[in-house]
């Protein structure tokens, strides 16, 4: 069956965890269990540190701190879900609560 990384972003809180409402907590502790009630797999699901602790590595193999892109959202956590189609992929995106930022849907690569 596929696989797709759906890719959270949100502009980054200065509290970190502490900052999130906890509807918002509570409804991204619920969503596995409504993904698994649409008949998808969650693979693998997790969040991130702050960007703060990003390093980034350049092809010349300079190390950089924080994340390589500038932007106000950085990548707050990921799920990777094995489901039948980009569609289903995308309604379980729809699934978790945003902030003020957004989720990506990819498909990744078969092995």
């Amino acid at each position: 069956m596929p696989q797709y990384a759906i890719l959270i972003y949100e502009k980054e809180t200065p509290g970190g965890v502490a900052d999130i409402p906890p509807e918002v907590m509570e409804a991204n502790l619920r969503a596995g269990e409504r993904i698994a009630a649409m008949g998808a797999r969650v693979v693998h699901e997790q969040a991130l540190e702050p960007s703060a602790a990003t390093r980034t590595v350049h092809k010349n193999g300079q190390v950089t701190d924080g994340p390589f892109i500038e932007s106000k959202e950085v990548i707050a956590g990921f799920f990777v879900v094995e489901t039948e189609d980009l569609e289903t992929a995308v309604a379980i995106g729809k699934l978790l609560p945003i902030m003020d930022g957004a989720v990506e849907v990819r498909p990744l690569l078969a092995p």
